[in-house]
């Protein structure tokens, strides 16, 4: 049985820009055919709770990614300039296993709020407590941590746009093959 989730703005009331689906990415071109998000139930349900605590701060999510094919995580881990911020395909991501998610808050108006750095940026200021970065940023990269955290999710420390749920193991890999039209790679 299919465990993922569709997400979209009308279902989530999210903003979706998954940036694998364009061109805007560390690869340089689409690696996704649709802009097709999903996520596993079970971290679907600890979103739908980030959304309502974002919502009571007067902000939205937008997600950048999600489910993950392992045919796209070997495409970022082969055009990766730096394997600290991609997992290894030959061990699996928690977005293979759809228990992940990149993302970010923005306000009222559509603006995403600043963290300090753009998604994917891999440096050090894309750690979670960077002090590299303006107090408005850390401030910015606490409210998102805190919100992801009270619904259920963990941060990854190095990127402070990423977030799974715990414990790793207990997922499994999700062949992409096997989800027929929800296979992000395909075109729509």
């Amino acid at each position: 049985m299919n465990p993922l989730v569709p997400l979209s703005e009308e279902t989530h009331d999210v903003i979706v820009d998954l940036v694998y689906a364009t061109s805007n990415n560390i690869a340089g071109r689409p690696i996704y055919g649709s802009q097709l998000c999903l996520l596993h139930r079970d971290a679907e349900l600890c979103l739908r709770k980030a959304v309502r605590l974002a919502a009571q701060a007067g902000f939205k999510l937008k997600i950048f990614d999600a489910f993950r094919p392992h045919e796209a995580q070997v495409e970022l881990w082969e055009t990766a300039v730096d394997k600290l911020y991609v997992a290894d395909p030959k061990l699996g991501s928690n977005h293979t296993r759809g228990t992940a998610i990149d993302l970010t808050l923005v306000d009222a108006n559509g603006n995403e709020l600043d963290m300090g750095t753009g998604f994917d940026h891999m440096s050090a200021l894309s750690h979670h407590f960077s002090d590299q970065v303006s107090p408005v940023a850390q401030a910015n990269r606490l409210l998102l941590l805190n919100t992801m955290e009270q619904a259920g999710f963990q941060h990854l420390p190095h990127e402070w746009w990423h977030y799974e749920l715990p414990p790793r193991d207990e997922h499994t890999l999700i062949d992409s093959a096997l989800l027929g039209s929800l296979n992000p790679m395909q075109q729509p």
